[in-house]
């Protein structure tokens, strides 16, 4: 058959690009924008052959063989069939497996049926030296596509450079085409703007009702004294110095006679207390209105119809890039665009910074299907929640200014 096909390695291709552009093989140090590298290694395989292209096989690793959004992307391309092999975890560095033995047998295939005149490949490892021995054994022309290397020298086997029939390099100009180096100088992202209300109730002195009083210091003596050794050689038991107020401290300066209930100006009625856990912000009864709002809002699946799921199911694959950031604000955008009452809006946003327990797990399964959970043993790291979240608050608080900016702003 007088067409050509094109084999990539993508740990290869991408790996190689990073280390020249950026000046390491790690691929989270770079960004690419998939659909100009196809279009170009398309492009590049017809001119190099003088064959149209059959197909483009793009071979890479994912966690546990499950796509990830640039193979979810790539795959509904035209022309474009993704493979994937295993990634795994050795010696705290990530490794491909199964990847290369994926080539080989795709290439023998290939070439066994006569499917395609030239076959291209994009890859460094020698390991594909005996498929592309028996691809040209069936009559097939090997092209091997190198990326140019950083220093100057081969970052390809040299067994398979002496066996292909034509070789080329894709140099700096071609690759920054569709590949750029990010630029880390920044944070993740740009933190939210501090709320009033919640400096007020962290600063404020503690009430003496808040205090505990001598029967109680001396019930929790135990718990709350320290060893000390006196002069004559007796052990003394000396009170510990009261640290970071308790949450039933805080608590208690929303109580009556409180400093925060004679002066409510000075201590808005809506500065609630939250608690945290090892599993984050959760809801707790006792604080005045905080479970019966949290559970009223609704969730971003209770909002969503069936076309409409579909509608962001391909959103995801074709815009979405899988910024934690953007993730968020994805999110958030989706919600607030699906609400019928706009009152939960204003609810939600009085509960800043804490997302509610509901939709702030719903926010998280949703950034998982990103390969968000990549790399990380399943946890989304935190550095990553907190861009998540940063983004959906973001989106709420640029609607919430836009709904209330006077007209003609």
């Amino acid at each position: 058959m007088d067409r050509c096909i094109v084999l990539v390695d993508a740990g290869y291709l991408l790996g190689a690009a990073a280390s020249l552009l950026a000046g390491e093989p790690s691929r989270s140090r770079i960004t690419v924008d998939h659909a100009a590298l196809i279009q170009g290694l398309r492009e590049r395989a017809e001119s190099d052959t003088e064959r149209p292209l059959l197909r483009i096989y793009w071979f890479d690793g994912a966690p546990d063989r499950v796509p990830q959004p640039e193979h979810r992307r790539l795959r509904v391309m035209p022309r474009v069939t993704v493979r994937l092999g295993a990634l795994t975890r050795s010696d705290g560095r990530w490794a491909q497996k199964g990847v290369d033995a994926a080539m080989h047998a795709e290439l023998t295939e290939l070439a066994r049926n006569r499917a395609c005149s030239d076959v291209v490949l994009v890859t460094g490892d020698g390991d594909l030296l005996p498929g592309m021995m028996a691809a040209k054994e069936h009559g097939v022309a090997v092209h091997l596509w190198a990326v140019q290397a950083a220093d100057g020298d081969y970052n390809q086997s040299e067994d398979l450079v002496a066996e292909a029939d034509e070789r080329r390099v894709l140099d700096r100009a071609w690759i920054t085409k569709a590949v750029h180096a990010k630029d880390l100088g920044g944070t993740c992202a740009p933190p939210p703007a501090p709320r009033p209300e919640i400096a007020a109730i962290l600063s404020a002195p503690l009430p003496e009702s808040a205090m505990p009083s001598r029967g109680e210091r001396n019930a929790r003596e135990p718990e709350h004294t320290q060893a000390a050794v006196s002069g004559n050689g007796t052990e003394e038991r000396v009170p510990a110095a009261k640290g970071v107020p308790t949450p039933k401290d805080l608590a208690a300066l929303r109580g009556p006679g409180t400093q925060a209930a004679q002066h409510p100006a000075q201590h808005p009625a809506n500065a609630t207390l939250r608690w945290s856990s090892d599993k984050g912000w959760v809801d707790r009864p006792g604080v005045a209105g905080e479970t019966a709002d949290a559970a009223s809002l609704p969730t971003l699946a209770q909002l969503t119809t069936a076309e409409q799921r579909w509608a962001d199911r391909e959103e995801d694959i074709t815009t979405v890039g899988g910024d934690p950031y953007e993730v968020g604000q994805v999110f958030a955008r989706r919600w607030m665009g699906r609400l019928s009452d706009q009152a939960h809006l204003q609810k939600l946003s009085t509960m800043y910074p804490r997302v509610p327990h509901r939709i702030d797990g719903e926010l998280l399964r949703y950034a998982a299907r990103f390969g968000l959970l990549a790399h990380k043993d399943d946890q989304i790291d935190e550095h990553d929640r907190y861009a998540i979240r940063a983004g959906f608050w973001r989106e709420i608080d640029v609607r919430t200014a836009a709904e209330h900016a006077p007209a003609g702003e």
